[in-house]
């Protein structure tokens, strides 16, 4: 047998499939993402016992904003939306640059790795100081960048940041872990024309298109008093869809009509329960009509200022089995394994978690509530692989030092939050 200078054998471990299926022996985990069972004769990198260990798809966030990092956890808490950007992020982004940005990536990055997260699609300024971090830490990742520089800049038509994330488009590199996208912010920050220019840009290139949609009550209402329209109706009838390049964060006040259009047109739907209910948006999306309709939605944590709980998927995933079941009065609405689907679709990569965790127990006379048990629980991150390469093992990190980012992110805090805090 050819020997995959990237497999790992794990022995006597528990292993959850793409389907969900539980599978206990010894298993070759592939560099490539495959995995077999073991027949033990197998040339591999390195052989590990994963007696405490369950294998699984690493999680993958489909909607975040890495380096509000800068602004994580319980930053300007209390506020809704509308007055918690304007009084607290966008007067703190005006102190953003690359250098602060990449501080704050970091400081993200270290934190998926340590949660077993290992792709991040992500939306924010400055992605020439995102990208190269998460490549740099191992991870994967779609960075979206915008094509004006709303605030924190005070030129926003210079066509600056346009022609920043115009060169990274055009010099992406085909095989790299991390490429790159178009980030319209919302239809309530961008005109017709500014929304379209960054479809012909997204267009030109064959990139991903990313955009907060339908949010809130009162972006609802204000686009459909402007247009007579509803956000994704508006967004249609301007022809800003490509067809599966568009990801729609949000969603949560959206009609059937409009969840139409989003299958017609095959985008992305990301559900971020904790931030709209930290927020305070007044709505959440709901899962039953979109599975209806066929959209393919995902998971995301939003950025950190806004949810609560950081950049924790596992979080994520429990909160929306919760919301899904409190606002539907079902309790089947969500299962556990559906949601673990949910927030590790598409996921190549492996991540191994600590069975001798307390909050991993019992596992049942079945044997087989290690799912249920992660998504309600959680557990401790042992291992996390990327192409055959370990960002994380034995419970430590290795492709990044969180105390030198400590260090780091609190230092640039106190110059962030100058004016503000």
């Amino acid at each position: 047998m050819d020997m995959d200078e990237g497999a790992v054998r794990y022995t006597q471990a528990v292993l959850v499939d793409d389907s969900q299926s539980i599978h206990k022996g010894d298993f070759i985990l592939e560099s490539g993402g495959g995995w077999h069972f073991s027949k033990g004769d197998e040339d591999v990198l390195e052989t590990i016992d994963g007696k405490n260990r369950l294998i699984t798809r690493s999680l993958q966030n489909w909607h975040t904003h890495l380096a509000m990092q800068l602004n994580a956890r319980d930053f300007s808490d209390g506020l809704h939306l509308e007055e918690w950007l304007q009084k607290s992020i966008f007067p703190t982004e005006k102190n953003l640059d690359p250098a602060m940005c990449g501080i704050g990536v970091k400081a993200a990055a270290a934190e998926m790795i340590r949660n077993g997260c290992s792709f991040a699609n992500d939306m924010y300024h400055f992605p020439e100081a995102i990208g190269p971090v998460l490549e740099k830490a191992g991870l994967r990742g779609i960075v979206s960048g915008p094509i004006t520089n709303w605030p924190p800049s005070d030129d926003a038509e210079t066509g600056e940041a346009k022609r920043r994330l115009q060169n990274l488009l055009s010099n992406q590199e085909k095989d790299s872990k991390v490429s790159y996208g178009v980030a319209s912010h919302s239809v309530y920050t961008c005109s017709e024309e500014t929304l379209l220019s960054g479809k012909e840009l997204a267009e030109k290139y064959d990139s991903p298109l990313h955009i907060h949609v339908s949010e809130t009550r009162k972006e609802v209402a204000e686009c459909y008093k402007k247009h007579g329209l509803y956000p994704i109706e508006y967004l249609d009838k301007i022809d800003y869809f490509i067809e599966d390049k568009v990801r729609c964060a949000h969603g949560s006040w959206v009609k059937k009509n409009e969840m139409r259009l989003l299958k017609k047109h095959l985008a992305k739907v990301i559900h971020c329960p904790s931030s709209n209910m930290k927020l305070a948006c007044g709505g959440t999306l709901s899962l039953e009509a979109y599975n209806e309709a066929g959209v393919d939605v995902r998971i995301g944590t939003d950025g950190s200022a806004s949810n609560g709980n950081g950049l924790n998927m596992l979080h994520e995933a429990r909160t929306a089995i919760l919301v899904q079941r409190h606002d539907h009065w079902n309790a089947s609405a969500l299962t556990a394994k559906d949601a673990f689907k949910m927030a590790t679709r598409d996921s190549q990569d492996w991540a191994a978690w600590n069975l001798d965790d307390i909050r991993m127990q019992p596992v049942g006379r079945s044997n087989n509530r290690h799912i249920s048990n992660l998504i309600y629980n959680g557990a401790e991150c042992l291992d996390l692989m990327v192409e055959g390469v370990f960002l994380r093992k034995n419970g430590e990190t290795r492709s990044m030092n969180e105390k030198s980012i400590i260090q780091e992110l609190n230092t640039a805090v106190n110059v962030y939050y100058d004016g503000v805090e």
